[in-house]
């Protein structure tokens, strides 16, 4: 067994173990924490089984991309601060670059990339969605309130495709989780190895906040394309409930209506970004170096992803030491059944528009949409497999 030296507190330490993590780890958000708990509390005991499932219910819990959150929070408990930054940027570096490189070869190559591969891409992008929903689905709508709260989310969002719309469906689920539903009394659980006091967090939590009302006040009194950037994506990230996935219709509503990505640029970005392993959030890195107006190439990449990953350290931080009281709030646990629910019927709703729309025109599309949502599910077969036969096929189907 290995036991948890000293050796492994140092930020460098932790750096390297994510970095392989971040190279390694493909298949979203639910297999980056099947990774981390083989690592963490498996092979390294950094901490218990009971503490790691806390854990991730607090960043489940959270806006933001919970796989990331949990590494971050991680690194937060190793070694400070400094491990925090460390966990992330091992994380998600390697495929932040990647998808930078991919959007500047889009972007210089001009038609480089062929529109058959393209067309495959943004097929593959209608699997994925539908696995991400059906997944979501299965252990979130387990009853036929929750189900129905789904779907009328997803026609709310249908209805009201602008950002706003999406805000409002969330806040209204949360309103309906609190006056349907009941919390489960919480089991006994360990306390997490966590040095932030309550000042601190709160401090972090009131930041988190300014910015985020701050940001859009801003960016309306000095108008420009840095400061709308960051908004759009420090918002995007700050709103995002249950996973990765669910960032594509926040991101979709910001940056395609306004111009800065084309439509087809977007869905390709996504269904290539499911080929990288690491989390799905530094698709922001490929949007930010795709971008026309603005800040783009790696500049706009490095922007964009700072953006995007800024609320999730705030939050965590925040969010820590406060976390035993949330836990026994059984209306903030009932809140965030409802917001849940709501969140699925969010992508059911992209999973429609802008992914079906724009990827399926033909039979022979939809038979192979079917294809790779068969191999993802059922076959079980790795994301990046089906992400390039799909490019493959959309190569030859286009030909």
């Amino acid at each position: 067994m290995h036991h948890a030296t000293r050796k492994d507190q140092h930020p460098w330490a932790v750096f390297l173990i994510f970095l392989r993590l971040g190279l390694t780890s493909f298949g979203g958000p639910i297999a980056h924490l099947g990774y981390f708990r083989e690592e963490f509390v498996v092979r390294r005991q950094w901490l218990t089984e009971r503490s790691y499932a806390d854990l991730v219910a607090l960043c489940q819990f959270l806006p933001g991309p919970a796989s990331s959150q949990v590494g971050i929070a991680l690194g937060l408990s190793r070694s400070g601060y400094l491990g925090a930054l460390a966990a992330w940027a091992g994380f998600t570096l390697p495929s932040a670059i990647a998808l930078i490189l991919l959007a500047l070869g889009l972007a210089h190559g001009g038609g480089a990339m062929p529109q058959g591969v393209l067309h495959g891409l943004k097929v593959v992008a209608v699997a994925v969605v539908a696995q991400a929903v059906w997944g979501m689905a299965r252990t979130i709508c387990t009853d036929v309130p929750r189900t129905t709260l789904m779907v009328l989310a997803a026609c709310g969002a249908l209805w009201l495709p602008a950002a706003g719309g999406q805000m409002g469906v969330i806040v209204l689920a949360a309103l309906v989780g609190v006056w349907l539903f009941r919390a489960p009394q919480g089991a006994t659980h360990q306390p997490l190895p966590l040095r932030i006091r309550n000042r601190a967090g709160a401090l972090w939590l009131a930041l988190f906040a300014a910015l985020l009302l701050g940001l859009p006040l801003l960016e309306s009194a000095f108008p420009g394309p840095l400061l709308s950037m960051v908004d759009a994506f420090y918002r995007a990230g700050s709103l995002v409930f249950g996973g990765g996935h669910v960032v594509l219709p926040l991101l979709q509503a910001q940056v395609v209506p306004s111009g800065w990505v084309g439509n087809d640029v977007f869905l390709a970005g996504y269904g290539a970004a499911q080929a990288f392993p690491g989390p799905l959030f530094t698709f922001a890195a490929f949007l930010g170096a795709s971008m026309n107006g603005a800040p783009s190439g790696w500049a706009g990449g490095a922007i964009a992803l700072l953006a995007i990953f800024a609320p999730s350290f705030l939050l965590v931080a925040g969010a820590l030491p406060f976390w035993e009281q949330l836990r026994q709030n059984t209306r903030a646990q009932a809140a965030l059944s409802g917001v849940n629910a709501g969140v699925v019927g969010l992508l059911l709703a992209a999973l429609y528009q802008p992914v079906w729309t724009s990827a399926i025109h033909a039979p022979q599309d939809f038979g192979l949409a079917l294809l790779a949502f068969l191999a993802l599910m059922f076959w079980k077969l790795p994301p990046w497999l089906v992400v390039a036969g799909s490019a493959l096929a959309g190569g030859m189907l286009v030909a």
